[in-house]
C-alpha cells in the first residue's frame, strides 16, 4: 500500500468482494479493428489468448475489454455487432484468465446487460458517463455491478470540438462527476470509479492539468479515480512522436498518478505499469514490492 497516498477501497464483482490496498493495474484488451494503438487490437480467438495471457504474465489486476472504437473517427458499430464482437472477445479471455476482474468498455446499457449477465463482465465501464444512454444508470443498478464513470462531452466523432470550459477544466469536470455520481447514488449504484476523460473533450494543456490534480480530484470526489493516458495524444502531440514510441511518457503519466493517488492505471502496456507502481511503491513505502 502506498502510505498517504492510497485510500482502500473494496468493489463487489458479483457477490465476490476484491478488497483493493495498492492501485490496480487495467490491461486493456480491444476486440476492434480499429482502436488507436495497433497493440492493442485482438479480434480472432489466438490472438485474444495470447493478448489476455502475456497481460496476465505481466501482472494485470484487471481487464478492460472493448468491442467499440472511441477514437476520433471511428467508425459507427452496431450494438449487435459490439454484442458479437464482445462474446467473441469475453469467451476466449475467460478460457485464458477465469478468474479475473474484467469490465466492459460501453456506452451502450442493453451492452452492458448481455455482457454482464450473458458473458460473465464483473464492471461496466462507461465513456459518456451516462449521457449517452439514460439507461445505463439503472441498468447498473439493477445489476449491481461496479460502474466507471467518465467525463465526457459529446461524442468521439464531436468531442475535440467541445475543450472550452469557462471555470476552467478541473473545476467543471469535478462538478459534472460529482453531480454524476450523487445522481448514481439515488439510483442504487454501489460502487462508483471515477475517470476525469483524459483525451476526451480535452486539449492537450487540459490533459496535463487534470493529471496535475489527480490528487485534489480523487479527494473531491470521493470515489476511486482511474486515470487513463496510456499511449494518447497529450504524449505524442507535444513530443511529435506516433503512439508506437511513446511508452516512456506512457510509463511517466502513470507514475505520476499512481504517486498522486490514482486508484486505477488504464494501460497497454501491463509489464511497465507494474514496474512503475513498484518504483512509487518503494518510494514513499521504502519497501521491496516486487
Amino acid at each position: 500500500m502506498i502510505s498517504d497516498h492510497f485510500n482502500r477501497f473494496s468493489l463487489n464483482l458479483r457477490g465476490r468482494l476484491l478488497d483493493v490496498e495498492r492501485p490496480m493495474v487495467m490491461g486493456i484488451l480491444n476486440v476492434t479493428p480499429d482502436s488507436f494503438y495497433a497493440g492493442s487490437r485482438a479480434n480472432t480467438d489466438s490472438l485474444i489468448e495470447e493478448r489476455v495471457s502475456k497481460m496476465m504474465a505481466e501482472g494485470a489486476d484487471m481487464i478492460d475489454i472493448g468491442a467499440y472504437s472511441s477514437r476520433p473517427g471511428a467508425e459507427d458499430v452496431s450494438a449487435s455487432e459490439e454484442i458479437a464482437r464482445l462474446r467473441l472477445g469475453m469467451t476466449a479471455l475467460r478460457r485464458v484468465a477465469p478468474d479475473v476482474p474484467v469490465s466492459v468498455d460501453t456506452f451502450r446499457a442493453d451492452v452492458a446487460r448481455a455482457a454482464v449477465e450473458e458473458m460473465g463482465a464483473d464492471i461496466i465501464n462507461d465513456i459518456s458517463g451516462g449521457d449517452l444512454d439514460d439507461a445505463m444508470a439503472s441498468t447498473v443498478a439493477d445489476m449491481r455491478v461496479p460502474y466507471i464513470l467518465m467525463h465526457m462531452r459529446g461524442t468521439p466523432s464531436t468531442m475535440q470540438s467541445m475543450t472550452d470550459y469557462a471555470d476552467g477544466v478541473t473545476a467543471e469536470v469535478v462538478r459534472d462527476l460529482s453531480c454524476k455520481i450523487d445522481r448514481l447514488r439515488l439510483d442504487g449504484v454501489a460502487d462508483i470509479i471515477a475517470d476525469p476523460g483524459l483525451g476526451f473533450a480535452k486539449t492537450v494543456e487540459q490533459n496535463y492539468e487534470l493529471l496535475r490534480n489527480t490528487g485534489d480530484i480523487a479527494k473531491l470526489l470521493g470515489v476511486p479515480l482511474l486515470i487513463g493516458l496510456s499511449r494518447k495524444s497529450m504524449f505524442t502531440k507535444p513530443l511529435g512522436i506516433s503512439s508506437d514510441d511513446a511508452l516512456p511518457a506512457t510509463v511517466a503519466g502513470n507514475t505520476l498518478a499512481m504517486a498522486s493517488g490514482a486508484a486505477i492505471v488504464r494501460v497497454h502496456d501491463v509489464a511497465a505499469a507494474v514496474q512503475a507502481r513498484c518504483v512509487v511503491e518503494m518510494t514513499f513505502n521504502n519497501e521491496q514490492t516486487f
